[in-house]
């Protein structure tokens, strides 16, 4: 029974109400009417004496008051339901749920699981088996059929993948399936992306055995992608996409972050209506632009929307080429001498060890530059020429200078951007009528356009072009009388440039002005790095190994254990579980492998044309509220008032004072037991005396110093609780929740650590505060302080932080033993896991213990000798800031860097602490075991 938007579970208890006029009824009579004795001598008297007199009927509020409450009760027996959801079609034979946990699915994948339940749940209350199944898990994952509980575990445990979906696979495990199930109903939970197979994969699932369609997708197709980055001469070139035919305009951010997470640069993308393409520009520094790892889309938490950047985006490779052989008496005669002066700030030089060009040419290719630079090379030999032709259609840059030899080689169409005459021409000199020329404007078409003219530069000698009907298209510096200084052509995926002058100044003077460097470094940033170089072939056809992968929700995490080694190719690689997007191959040297590529569309999955009755329903959480708890908790608060009205109308209250606040303190007690569980006292502070102290050594518990900053202290709070649960997942150790403490009043003594974060801006610890500290680290406690700003290495002197500088005011009172940081063979670094280093949200402060002076360490010790437990620790990492942990378990607060792998060290440092307060120097008496064992034997 349903009456929008109220719903009720058993609406013939509704009937009940009926009885609300005999329980007034019963009310009005209650107390009995009492009976008339007529004594007319008593008159007198009973007008003179004003004595209680108990009514004949109930008063109108109170008989409303149970009027109403009778009411609560019975509309609370009828299970009302505020705001109701539909009951979904989940009948027949069976419930076969096809689910799309691709990349497409990750930023809304919590309705989709909220609708799976609902689905789920309305099948096991139908008592019908349920099929499940993703479209993007492994080919052998067991799909059913399940029980509605044991479907519900495996639809919890799933989890979006950063991969496409397989559709036409999955539908024909879930088709043969419903075959021994026929007349089942067949949800499909689509991610709303089309893929290619989706109409013969949707005729196998729907076409023989299912009874009923329910189609379950979002409302529209709201990705966005990005699905090229390009560092253009000008800046990083972006390119995003969307479902076409939006009618509305859209703007999209995206951000650079370097290898270390850091956002670096900004760049923001335009949808024009109805467009489905967009474009932005990132214009920063070519030197700024290098250090991009990853480029982002603000806001979308997809796979899709990521791309991670490898060597071919970054700084170039160039190979330098010269026939002539380099003069050491006369550097500045060497062919290459400028052009080295003029790349070497931003690009990667490399040179062949032979001045053969048939053993030149392959050593340099096989270096795999972005850029091959020829200064005066004439003819290419045959067995190489076709190999360098193939490296400048596949996107290789030729940049060639002329000379003699060129002039003297002749025209090479596949090698040369224009063809040449032959010879050369001197402009100037004594047998000469022209004089040098100077450069001129430089063409818009070209690379150069928006720089200035050099007006020191002369051209005394050049090789010329042949006139032809592109000629101007190729030009891209000329000089005043028209002639071409430099043309440059696209070819295939690749170009070709010519220098129609020596790289020496000998035929101008260009190569020893500035022009000349800035003209290289505009033909360097239209190149492309064709992938890193490798040693040897074996080493280029190797696999790469997993690296740093994409998640689906677009965060870079480590590799899965489904991840497998990359083999590189020349066309684009699929996206599969075994090779998710991602980085491949290790720190020397990476390959990014993104989900996306330029000719990647995002175009909306259309619903099957079928036969079958078909219910559409939208992704949406379940908003349903059962009213039936709220309904009787008001009632019993109004049995309360009840009584309490009674008690006032007999005059307990006001007769017996005493009696009186001794049954309203009842009533508090018994309404506080019906209603309130909840303890709104800190655990630390809810027990007083002995009771307290009790409780507080039952189990080993970490305590945190409260600093009156309630930021701070709840991230020491959380910190200290996911340090906890860490503890008891890896280590036999089970502690009690952590303790807040107030280290001027409360006992330190029950507590082995006490972390203390140091904060500039809370309340100075007094002089007395102080004094209990240090007794309790002669006492044996340590406390770990922590300046959370990674400048605790500074703590002797000079410049520091503010919470640095607070530490020195805390520590300059306390009898502080001299320190150290945490040597390699410390105790610390083997207690429980092998440690180099003890991060926590930052990575660039040491762990300060106390030094061990006298302690020697000889070839058999496994660690340390001589010290006990420290009693300070000093860190500037933020240790709590990388254990902290919500209600469920997810990180509080990123690491710097934003490396998964840090925060788990993290734990692992604070775990390798515990057990060193817990067992001291244990790890150094193992060197005594092998004879003690000997004595024992004896």
């Amino acid at each position: 029974m349903s009456w929008l938007p109220l719903s009720f579970g058993a609406p013939m208890v509704l009937w009940g109400l009926l009885a609300l006029p005999v329980i007034w009824y019963l009310l009005r009579l209650t107390p009995p009417r009492p009976r008339t004795e007529v004594f007319p001598p008593l008159r007198i008297l009973a007008r003179v004496l004003r004595r209680e007199e108990t009514p004949h009927q109930s008063p109108w509020w109170l008989t409303l008051l149970r009027l109403l409450m009778a009411a609560l009760v019975v509309t609370a027996l009828a299970e009302p339901i505020f705001n109701p959801r539909e009951k979904l079609p989940a009948e027949g034979s069976a419930l076969a749920l096809v689910i799309d946990n691709g990349w497409a699915s990750a930023a809304d994948w919590g309705k989709r699981v909220a609708t799976a339940e609902r689905l789920i749940a309305d099948a096991g209350s139908n008592g019908v088996p349920v099929v499940i199944a993703f479209t993007a898990e492994k080919p052998n994952a067991e799909i059913g059929p399940f029980d509605a509980s044991a479907a519900l575990d495996r639809l919890r445990a799933a989890k979006p993948r950063p991969i496409p979906t397989d559709r036409p696979a999955v539908y024909a495990r879930v088709a043969a399936t419903l075959e021994r199930l026929p007349g089942a109903s067949v949800a499909v939970l689509a991610d709303g992306l089309a893929a290619t197979g989706d109409e013969a994969a949707f005729k196998t699932l729907l076409e023989k055995n299912a009874a009923r369609l329910v189609w379950v997708t979002s409302d529209r197709l709201s990705l966005t992608g990005l699905t090229g980055a390009d560092n253009q001469v000008d800046g990083f070139t972006l390119t995003a996409i969307r479902a076409p035919g939006d009618p509305a305009p859209a703007q999209v951010t995206a951000g650079a972050f370097d290898d270390k997470g850091r956002r670096i640069a900004d760049a923001t993308l335009t949808f024009a209506p109805g467009q489905a393409t967009a474009t932005g520009t990132m214009k920063v520094p070519f030197e700024l632009r290098n250090d991009f790892a990853s480029i982002a889309l603000d806001g979308e938490h997809q796979a899709g929307a990521v791309r991670v950047l490898d060597e071919s985006s970054k700084r170039r490779r160039v190979g330098l080429l010269s026939q002539a052989e380099a003069d050491q008496a006369q550097p500045l005669l060497s062919p290459l001498y400028y052009i080295r002066r003029a790349l070497q700030p931003f690009a990667d030089l490399v040179e062949p060890s032979s001045a053969d060009l048939a053993d030149a040419i392959p050593q340099l290719l096989d270096q795999k530059p972005a850029m091959i630079i020829m200064a005066d090379v004439g003819t290419i030999p045959a067995q190489v020429r076709q190999r360098l032709v193939d490296w400048v259609n596949n996107g290789g840059t030729l940049v060639r200078f002329a000379g003699s030899r060129l002039a003297a080689a002749g025209n090479d169409d596949d090698l040369l951007p224009v063809r040449l005459r032959s010879g050369e021409r001197a402009l100037g000199g004594a047998l000469s009528w022209t004089t040098p020329q100077p450069v001129t404007e430089f063409p818009k078409n070209g690379p150069f356009a928006d720089l200035a003219p050099p007006t020191e530069v002369t051209v005394s000698r050049q090789v010329l072009a042949e006139p032809t009907p592109d000629i101007v298209e190729r030009t891209w510096a000329t000089l005043a009388d028209g002639t071409p200084l430099v043309t440059g052509m696209k070819k295939d995926k690749g170009t070709l440039v010519l220098f129609h002058v020596t790289p020496e100044a000998t035929w101008s003077n260009l190569p020893i002005s500035g022009s000349f460097v800035e003209m290289l470094r505009r033909i360097v940033q239209l190149s492309r790095n064709q992938g890193a170089a490798v040693a040897n072939a074996e080493a280029a056809a190797a696999s790469l190994a997993p690296y740093r992968m994409i998640g689906a929700d677009g965060a870079l995490v480590p590799p899965t254990p489904d991840a497998r080694p990359l083999v590189p190719a020349a066309g684009p690689l699929p996206v599969t579980l075994e090779n998710p997007p991602g980085l491949y191959g290790s720190e020397t040297g990476v390959f990014a492998h993104n989900l996306l590529n330029a000719s990647s569309t995002f175009t909306p999955l259309a619903r099957p044309q079928v036969s079958l009755p078909v219910t559409a329903i939208p992704y949406a959480f379940d908003e349903s509220e059962n009213l039936k708890g709220p309904l009787v908790t008001l009632a019993l608060l109004l049995m309360v008032l009840d009584t309490l009205a009674v008690f006032w109308m007999g005059g307990l209250f006001s007769r017996r004072p005493r009696r009186a606040a001794a049954t309203a303190a009842a009533l508090l007690i018994v309404f506080g037991g019906l209603f309130g569980h909840a303890d709104f006292a800190r655990a630390d502070d809810s027990k007083p005396g002995d009771a307290q102290a009790i409780e507080d050594i039952s189990k080993t518990r970490i305590a945190y110093v409260i600093t009156g900053e309630p930021g701070v202290d709840s991230i020491s709070r959380a910190g200290l609780e996911g340090l906890t649960r860490f503890l008891i997942e890896k280590t036999a150790l089970e502690p009690g929740p952590p303790a807040g403490v107030d280290i001027s009043k409360d006992e330190l003594t029950f507590y082995p650590l006490i972390y203390w974060p140091i904060d500039a801006t809370a309340p100075m610890p007094s002089e007395a505060a102080i004094a209990r500290i240090d007794a309790y680290m002669q006492q044996g406690g340590t406390v770990l302080f922590d300046t959370r700003d990674q400048f605790s290495n500074g703590i002797g002197g000079g410049s520091a932080s503010p919470a640095t500088e607070r530490l020195r005011d805390i520590v300059g009172n306390l009898n502080v033993p001299p320190l150290e940081p945490v040597p390699s063979d410390h105790v610390l670094t083997k207690s429980f896991f092998i440690l180099p280093e003890f991060p926590g949200r930052f990575n660039g402060s040491p762990l300060w213990v106390e030094a061990s002076l006298d302690a020697s360490n000889t070839e058999n010790r496994p660690v340390r000798t001589g010290d006990g437990v420290s009693p300070i620790m000093i860190t500037g990492n933020d240790f709590a800031g990388a254990w902290a942990v919500d209600e469920n378990g997810d990180p509080m607060l990123p690491t710097v860097p934003p490396d998964p792998m840090q925060r788990v060290y993290a734990l692992r440092a604070g775990v390798n602490i515990m057990m060193y307060m817990l067992t001291g120097n244990y790890k150094s008496d193992q060197v005594h075991v092998p004879v003690l064992l000997e004595r024992l034997g004896q």
